[in-house]
């Protein structure tokens, strides 16, 4: 047993039998709603038009997007580094990255179990004292700015699609509210989470930007000639979809969506399906980049100072 099973193991040693039954039940649940939607996708576009997409597609294009994407994901980390650092919680940029990529790594191969996010909360709550609550708001912090980037973009979006069915103004003047809202709420309510509010959203624009740059390289693979603005309003749509729990990873709910969004703006059914697919096969592929570090968990330390520093002091918010 590796030391990564330990601490999955001590880590859920104490729950109920309704608890492990609960955790069992999701796992079926997942397995039946990714695999459903599967079918019910592949039984409108036949799986081998997809395959022949991405058998055929440009070799370099396709490259280019697995780049785009693992780009997005080192932004991700820099964000989520954002939040921590906001609650005191200096980590090594590289332990950090390297956490990152195994939480990645683990929401492949544990769905419904303790997943990503469930194990960088129980590590670094084992190995900093710091309190469970603590991580786990400056998580979901990292989880709303990557919303609320979504919905900017999605209004920089529409402007280039002119027969979008609702007015420009709607989208702005919501984005706009809300997002006036959301940042004096997060400062009256959750103070200690917004030290570097402003960075972490830049950055959450970031990694949507370059996960929008990686459909674009799956679309020139394909000696994509047309718009992209409606593909790419298309899939962060989906991509709000696709955090849905009860997914692997996304898979079935990103591709019924993006299919259905396909009829709606007249695109082609099996070019929306193949990014789709397309993208979740390289999220899939990335991730299990972090299953180094569950054969190999002390090269997550590596190299590092051997205690990060945690600081209860209070953060200059103009840092």
């Amino acid at each position: 047993m590796t030391e990564i099973e330990e601490v999955v193991d001590e880590g859920t040693e104490h729950k109920t039998w309704k608890g492990k039954l609960w955790s069992v039940v999701k796992v079926i649940l997942i397995i039946v709603v990714t695999g459903g939607l599967l079918y019910y996708v592949f039984s409108k576009v036949p799986f081998a038009k997809i395959k022949s997409r991405l058998v055929n597609g440009d070799k370099l294009w396709m490259a280019a997007a697995i780049l785009s994407y693992v780009t997005s994901m080192l932004f991700s980390s820099w964000r989520l580094l954002s939040f921590f650092k906001s609650i005191g919680l200096k980590l090594d940029w590289r332990f950090n990255l390297r956490l990152y990529f195994l939480g990645l790594c683990y929401n492949v191969l544990l769905p419904g179990g303790i997943g990503g996010d469930g194990y960088k909360i129980y590590l670094l709550h084992k190995r900093y004292n710091l309190p469970t609550k603590k991580v786990f708001w400056a998580i979901l912090f990292d989880r709303l700015s990557g919303f609320w980037a979504i919905g900017a973009i999605v209004v920089g979006l529409i402007i280039l699609i002119p027969n979008f069915p609702f007015h420009l103004a709607y989208p702005l003047t919501i984005v706009s509210i809300g997002s006036v809202i959301y940042y004096f709420v997060a400062r009256k309510f959750f103070r200690d989470y917004t030290h570097k509010f402003f960075q972490a959203h830049a950055k959450a624009i970031g990694v949507q930007s370059m996960q929008l740059l990686c459909i674009v390289c799956l679309l020139m693979a394909q000696d994509f000639d047309g718009k992209f603005a409606p593909y790419l309003l298309s899939f962060l749509f989906s991509s709000l979809a696709a955090v849905i729990p009860f997914s692997l990873g996304g898979g079935g709910i990103r591709d019924a969506l993006l299919l259905t969004l396909a009829r709606n703006f007249s695109l082609p059914e099996d070019m929306a399906v193949y990014l789709s697919f397309g993208f979740y096969l390289i999220s899939i592929i990335v991730a299990l980049l972090g299953v180094y570090y569950v054969f190999r968990p002390s090269r997550l330390e590596q190299g590092l100072p051997k205690q990060e520093v945690i600081t209860e002091e209070p953060v200059d918010p103009n840092e």
